[in-house]
């Protein structure tokens, strides 16, 4: 049984994964922590992490990056697995999440679905094939109205996979009204719409002369996201230091110590 401590429980994602967490056998909210409780809740809910003083196996977050360097401190304190969910996050936090991982297993995804880890990998591949041949790459996403950061943290990550691909030779454009002027061979364009109750959607555009590849994902509910992430939280606890992703709970490897 893994005993999980859930960050933003009163959230929509939080809901989300109390609700699955509480049809699984093999795990269990032991602890919330939101600045808002219904009392709705089975488990008891503070208003901040380190009010929190209940023992656990790991810690979801799917809060805000106001409370990410308090969370990263609690946790490196207490030798507590993190699941890092929450997006929007400053260089200078990024970097402390890359130290604090040396000391803790911490698991940092942008985006907790199966489809679009698996689909790094894919974008990666076909950048390789359609980049040196002159095709343009362009990513467009869609989310909610409510949704405060853009582009999203999963359209970087997207970007970063083909970006990689190709020895990080590509810029990324956010909003072509600043310059009138011919797109650039090396760049890659990331577009965000918000809108509506868009749970979340990505294509990825690989435009070549007379011919055109797109790549889509589309998330039909927040349950894919809730459903990875407990499944993240119950394969980082009792794992040793080391930075993990999506894709280590896929493939079930161990990567300790890994950046």
């Amino acid at each position: 049984m893994t005993k999980i401590i859930l960050c933003g429980c009163s959230g929509k994602m939080g809901k989300f994964i109390a609700q699955i967490c509480a049809e699984d056998e093999n795990a269990e909210i032991v602890a919330g922590v939101d600045i808002f409780d219904d009392g709705k809740n089975n488990f008891p809910v503070f208003s901040g992490i380190t009010d929190c003083d209940i023992a656990a196996d790991a810690v979801i977050d799917f809060s805000n990056p106001s409370v990410t360097d308090e969370l990263l401190t609690y946790c490196e304190n207490r030798k507590l697995p993190l699941v890092l969910c929450t997006t929007g996050l400053s260089d200078e936090q990024i970097n402390r999440v890359k130290n604090v991982s040396g000391k803790i297993a911490l698991l940092r995804s942008a985006n907790m679905s199966l489809g679009i880890n698996a689909l790094f990998d894919l974008l990666a591949r076909a950048a390789k094939i359609f980049a040196p041949a002159g095709f343009d790459m362009e990513i467009v996403e869609k989310h909610h109205n409510q949704k405060l950061d853009a582009p999203s943290g999963t359209a970087i990550a997207l970007a970063d996979a083909m970006n990689g691909a190709l020895d990080e030779d590509y810029s990324y454009i956010y909003d072509r009204s600043r310059e009138r002027k011919k797109r650039e061979k090396n760049e890659i364009g990331i577009s965000a719409v918000r809108g509506g109750t868009i749970v979340g959607e990505h294509e990825v555009i690989f435009a070549g002369q007379d011919e055109v590849i797109e790549i889509k994902h589309t998330a039909y509910s927040r349950a894919v996201f809730a459903k990875g992430a407990l499944e993240a939280a119950k394969f980082i606890a009792g794992k040793p230091a080391g930075h993990y992703d999506m894709s280590d709970v896929i493939d079930k490897g161990d990567k300790s110590n890994a950046m």
